[in-house]
Order: C-alpha cells, then sequence, then structure tokens
C-alpha cells in the first residue's frame, strides 16, 4: 500500500520514530510582531497645533507635560529647518549668472553647517514647446518646493549653450561645492519620467537632502501627482535613474570640473 509521508498519523508518527519515512519540516518560525511605537512615534505626525490642542485634552499632569516638551522640541527644529530653507522655487538665470548663480553658490555652506557640505544646486536648461521639457520643469517646481535647501535655477537651453540642440533638451546639472556631480541629457526622451524618478534621481546624486519629516504636499499626494504615481515601478528601477542611459553622466559641459576662480561665463565649451 502507498503511504502519504506528508499525513500526520499516529502510524507516520512510528515511521518517523524508526527512521523509515524522514521526519516533517519544522513549520517556519512566525515572524516577529511589530515594535511598538514610541511616545515620538504617536505624536510625530500631529502638528505643533495640533500638539497645543492634544496637551490641553491629556488625561493627567504628567501626560500633558511630556506632549508639551515634544511640541517645543518641534518648533525648535521646525524654525531651524526654516533658516535653511533659503529657496523654495526655480529661479531664471541668464549666461552671464552662471559662474555667480551655480557654481559659487554651490560652494556656499549652509549656516552651522560643520562638514562644510556646500549646497546643492540644480541648473535646468530648458525650451519652451517640447513636451518632455515643460513635465520636466513643473516636476522641478514641484520639488523646488519640498526642498528649499536646494538652489533650483532654470536657463533656456540655447541661451546657455550656443546652438544646443533640441535633442538634448531638456539638461539636469548638479554642482555642489563648485563642482559638476551629475549631468543628464534629454531626460524623458526614452519614455514619460514621473515626479518620483526625479526625485529620486537628484537625492541619489545628492543634490537634495532627504527631509526629517515628509513634507505636507507628498502626504497629500494631490491631483498633479496622482497621474505620476500610476507608473508605479519598482523602487530599484527608480534608483536606476542615475545611471540609466537617459541618465548617465555625460560630458561636462564646462571643462573640467574643477574651475579656476576667475573662469568667466563665457567658457562653455559644450561637446557633441
Amino acid at each position: 500500500m502507498s503511504i502519504n509521508t506528508d499525513e500526520d498519523t499516529e502510524f507516520n508518527d512510528a515511521l518517523r520514530k524508526h527512521g523509515i519515512i524522514p521526519q516533517k519540516e519544522a513549520p517556519p518560525p512566525s515572524p516577529s510582531p511589530p515594535p511598538s511605537p514610541t511616545f515620538d512615534d504617536l505624536l510625530n505626525d500631529f502638528t505643533p497645533a495640533e500638539l497645543a490642542e492634544l496637551g490641553e485634552d491629556a488625561q493627567d499632569d504628567e501626560a500633558e507635560r511630556a506632549i508639551g516638551a515634544y511640541r517645543l522640541q518641534r518648533l525648535a527644529e521646525d524654525r531651524a529647518a526654516a533658516k535653511k530653507a533659503r529657496f523654495g522655487r526655480v529661479y531664471p538665470i541668464g549666461r552671464e549668472d552662471y559662474t555667480r548663480e551655480v557654481t559659487e553658490a554651490s560652494s556656499i555652506d549652509e549656516e552651522d553647517d560643520e562638514e562644510a557640505q556646500g549646497t546643492g544646486v540644480v541648473c535646468f536648461l530648458y525650451k519652451d514647446g517640447i513636451p518632455r521639457s515643460d513635465r520636466t520643469f513643473e516636476h522641478l517646481r514641484t520639488l523646488a518646493a519640498r526642498h528649499p535647501r536646494t538652489k533650483f535655477v532654470s536657463i533656456v537651453g540655447d541661451k546657455c549653450i550656443a546652438n544646443l540642440p533640441d535633442t538634448r533638451v531638456p539638461m539636469i546639472i548638479v554642482y555642489k561645492k563648485g563642482e559638476i556631480r551629475n549631468q543628464v541629457v534629454a531626460w524623458g526622451a526614452d519614455r514619460d519620467r514621473s515626479l518620483d524618478e526625479l526625485e529620486i534621481l537628484l537625492l541619489v546624486t545628492g543634490a537634495i537632502i532627504p527631509p526629517e519629516r515628509l513634507p505636507e504636499d507628498k502626504k497629500r499626494h494631490d491631483s498633479s501627482d496622482e497621474e505620476d504615481s500610476e507608473d508605479d515601478e519598482p523602487a530599484s528601477r527608480m534608483r536606476s535613474a542615475a545611471t540609466s542611459t537617459n541618465g548617465r553622466s555625460n560630458k561636462n559641459i564646462r571643462g573640467p570640473a574643477k574651475q579656476k576662480a576667475d573662469d568667466s561665463d563665457s567658457d562653455f565649451d559644450f561637446d557633441l
């Protein structure tokens, strides 16, 4: 007779005991329960105004003091973040402004920056009427508001680089500490690129610093971003944006990354 070795019977137990059939595999361990949220975790999503109301409704003095202390900590963090939020929009520039507004601006350290990391500057070369350029411009406006510690500037492509072909637009050039950190040509030419992909590209290149708390516009996922969220790709694919064919670092349009202090804005050397 045939024996179903998977059955949990006394007969099979006896066979296993004598080594006639193999032992049953032990069931996989149950996953550990997630850790309990901390007090700060519970309060993290509340605004300072909401924390004040929460403290007034606290059941005892100890909870009220704890909520009040956390609220003061949040207010101090918000004030510190506001001091670093120097930008918040896309600034149009001309070719004559490039060295001052881009190269030199990227060398300026934030206040109280002991590591002297400089400022992330994203320079956007565009042309009106090209769909991928117009779409990327809207994405950059959203990111400029979301990441006000990063400076975003824009300039018409052929006003920055003479005879720049439309096939090279839009271009995104990332600067920090006076040097080009990454350069992307024709972003979105291979396929439609989402806001999230562009944000991750700039995170990977160091242009933007991840916020300690999720911005309100990111939490809301407003209607302008919903279209982008339909392109729900794996995170690993989005992180590859910085190294993909469309997002690879190309030749430096201004020559060597390290420039002399007396470099002028007329020294563009765009190599097709």
